[in-house]
């Protein structure tokens, strides 16, 4: 079977999971993406495979997240939280569907947009590759601080850093001391699950749990299903307004360039100068809504390509965190040595490839949220509980550590699931925080006590 088939099979496969996962309220994007993709990539799939599996989920998985963002008003996913006030607005007004539409079709042209800008941007920034690589620690701490600042933590991320450092590194000499090896995929897995389990630490705490406790269940609203094209494949370029698409194109354009910033901030500071430029309550809830879900799609993209073209190493908080795999899943993939996407796929490749993903999932996940959003939503409020969807993926993360480290995987990656997810959730000590000072804890902890 040729490499080009293998893809595109991998490619579909990533559509169909992360479109109906996409569904399910309140999924953490690290945390989904992270142990699927590990996964894959620990089951042996080519790097063609991997990277379609990857640019397909993640086109379908924000694609499908403005389902119960625009229609429940409560957000897909955490990128999704800047969109909610705008898809609230249109709500009121009873046209949640206008919100749904404009929302993923800003989402496909954002997508097509930001991959041969990402894939020329790496191309470039490539030239610089050899200082990245030898400058790797000092630049993982100096990211780690950058991000921090303008992360929702600000200064009680930075003063963590150094501490939570010190924590990665005592957990890493431990595990060491008893398996004889470094460990990483625990590190990553325990990290990625944090906020999920910080859920159900919380709740089985009866000091904590009176803050999420409710008296009744919530009451969903749903508008009829209303249609207002021929076919099963709409248009995107009909549904958004020459100005609408004038606007995502710019912002997703810029917002593909500046790989180094949180999605979720680029995602808000453009919604919001858009929003500022265009009057009337429909008008600027609808163009906010485009362009927002438009440089949701670019920002993840950009933010893994660019740095897997480049460098080969992590340098952008979707590398950190959903894309991790992609550079760092031993044995199959590691980052000291550099030998992961960067080394087996060429320039051309990426673009390919990543074309073969985005384009699968566009033809899947696109026409499924037109048509069948309604539906689709009724069905997951009725019989899917988010209950069993969070202990599936601990499950799943708790399958992987054991694969690597057997019982001290398991321990490790729950340890560091309870520190990180308490820290992320009462502190807003964000994962890109949390994956950057890992990379970096080998750094700061031999740079201040020669260890």
């Amino acid at each position: 079977m040729s490499v080009f088939v293998v893809a595109l099979l991998f490619a579909l496969a990533g559509a169909l999971i992360f479109t109906l996962i996409g569904l399910i309220s309140g999924t953490d994007e690290t945390a989904i993406m992270v142990p699927i993709t590990l996964l894959v990539i620990l089951l042996g799939a080519p790097p063609e495979g991997v990277f379609a599996f990857f640019m397909a989920a993640v086109l379908s998985k924000h694609l499908t997240h403005a389902v119960p963002t625009a229609l429940m008003g409560i957000p897909g996913d955490t990128t999704a939280v800047p969109l909610i006030d705008h898809a609230n607005t249109l709500r009121r007004m009873g046209m949640p569907h206008i919100a749904l539409r404009k929302m993923i079709s800003g989402g496909i042209i954002g997508a097509f947009i930001a991959l041969p800008t990402a894939v020329l941007l790496g191309q470039f920034l490539g030239q610089f590759a050899d200082f990245f690589k030898s400058s790797s620690g000092l630049i993982f701490t100096l990211a780690a601080f950058l991000i921090a600042f303008f992360s929702k933590g600000k200064w009680a991320s930075i003063l963590a850093i150094v501490p939570f450092a010190f924590f990665i590194k005592g957990l890493d000499t431990l595990s060491f001391s008893i398996l004889d090896k470094h460990l990483s995929i625990t590190f990553f897995l325990g990290i990625a699950i944090g906020p999920m389990l910080s859920d159900i630490l919380i709740a089985a705490s009866p000091a904590a749990k009176k803050a999420i406790v409710r008296d009744k269940p919530n009451e969903y609203h749903l508008a009829p299903e209303t249609k207002g094209w021929k076919g099963y494949f709409p248009n995107p370029f009909k549904i958004l307004t020459k100005r609408q698409t004038g606007f995502t194109s710019i912002t997703t354009f810029i917002s593909s360039l500046t790989f180094v910033f949180s999605p979720v901030g680029m995602t808000s500071l453009m919604g919001e100068i858009v929003g500022s430029r265009t009057k009337g309550a429909y008008k600027k809830s609808t163009t906010s809504l485009t362009v927002m879900n438009g440089v949701t799609e670019s920002t993840y993209i950009a933010e893994a390509i660019i740095p897997l073209i480049a460098f080969g190493i992590p340098l952008s908080p979707v590398a950190l965190g959903p894309a991790s795999p992609l550079f760092n899943a031993p044995p199959v993939f590691t980052v000291d040595p550099i030998n992961n996407l960067h080394t087996h796929l060429t320039t051309f490749d990426f673009f390919i490839y990543g074309l073969i993903g985005i384009t699968v999932a566009a033809l899947i996940a696109y026409p499924f949220s037109m048509n069948y959003a309604r539906k689709a939503s009724v069905l997951v409020l009725k019989f899917v509980s988010q209950e069993a969807i969070v202990a599936m993926f601990i499950g799943l993360a708790c399958l992987l550590a054991y694969h690597e480290a057997q019982l001290v995987g398991i321990v490790l990656t729950m340890t560091v699931a309870m520190v990180g997810g308490l820290l992320n959730r009462i502190l807003g000590i964000g994962a890109g925080v949390q994956f950057m000072v890992f990379y970096a804890s080998s750094y700061i902890v031999l740079k201040l006590f020669g260890f």
